[in-house]
Formats: C-alpha cells, structure tokens, sequence
C-alpha cells in the first residue's frame, strides 16, 4: 500500500467537522484529520525493550523515529495478525508525532454539529476519559477519541459543542 498523505481539510460550515474514521475489532473509531499526518502501509517496526505490549516500536519516518503503538492492545483488545488491510495512522500529538496501527481505514467522515454527542455516562467503573464523543451517521454509532488521551499526552478537554 502507498503512503497517503493527509491533506488540511477544513469545512466550510463552522457547524461540521471532519474525522478520520478506522476499524478496531470490527467497531468504527474516528480522530480528528486535522490531526493526522498520513497513512501508511503496515511495514515492520524496530521493537524496544521493555516497552508495554502494545508499543510495537518505533519507525523511521523521513529521518524521524516515530513511537508506534498498536491500538488493539492499548484497548485490551484480542491481539490480530497485521494482513493487507492493515495501516498505520500517523497523528499529530502536541509536539510529538505518533503512529497507530489500526485494522483498516474506512474514510474521511463529515459529521454536522447536531450528529455529535457527549461521551455518555457509563458509571466510575468505566473509563471514557478517551473519548471525546459519538457521532451519529444514518444508523452507525463511531466512537471519537481524544487522540492526546489515547497516547497520554494531557491537554486541556475539546468539548463537541465548541
């Protein structure tokens, strides 16, 4: 698979916003893309020791070594064998830069203000301090996530409504 450069789309509608959109496990997960860089062909990483399990290593991305980690196992997901489909997302995370391997990609999603809803409230036993929100698109629930949250990089919270 070529590398897919991201271009910096913007809306012209204040009231819509854009996500990158890929799947983990068979559920749809988007980011922000105005905070991805490109997407890559899975290639091999460079593993570091005594790194936690889902940080696969780090790559060289045009004479910058990148951190990749693999989002099924941040998640606490099944670990999956890397196939045809399989990317690395490389995102934009404060001053670093980041790569997620991801099962596949599906496409840039257009999501209205009114199709954006707050993480809900699943009780103190689970943790959605990732999340950023749920959109709707016709009858598909995609779950965003607070990129800096996933990777742990603090950053002030972006609320949906903004």
């Amino acid at each position: 698979m070529n590398d897919i450069p991201v271009q910096d789309v913007r809306s012209e509608d204040e009231g819509r916003r854009q996500f990158l959109t890929f799947t983990l496990g068979g559920e749809e997960y988007g980011v922000e893309i105005l905070r991805v860089q490109e997407i890559k062909g899975f290639s091999a990483v460079t593993p570091i020791p005594n790194a936690p399990d889902y940080v696969k290593g780090v790559m060289n991305l045009r004479g910058t070594v990148v951190p990749v980690f693999d989002l099924r196992l941040k998640f606490g997901m099944e670990r999956k064998d890397y196939d045809r489909f399989t990317v690395i997302v490389v995102v934009n995370v404060g001053a670093r830069v980041v790569g997620l391997i991801v099962d596949s990609v599906s496409d840039v999603l257009d999501v209205e203000h009114d199709d954006l809803e707050t993480s809900p409230d699943l009780g103190a036993s689970v943790d959605t301090s990732i999340l950023q929100g749920i959109a709707r698109n016709n009858d598909r629930l995609i779950t965003l996530l607070d990129i800096d949250r996933v990777v742990g990089e603090p950053r002030a919270s972006v609320e949906l409504a903004a």
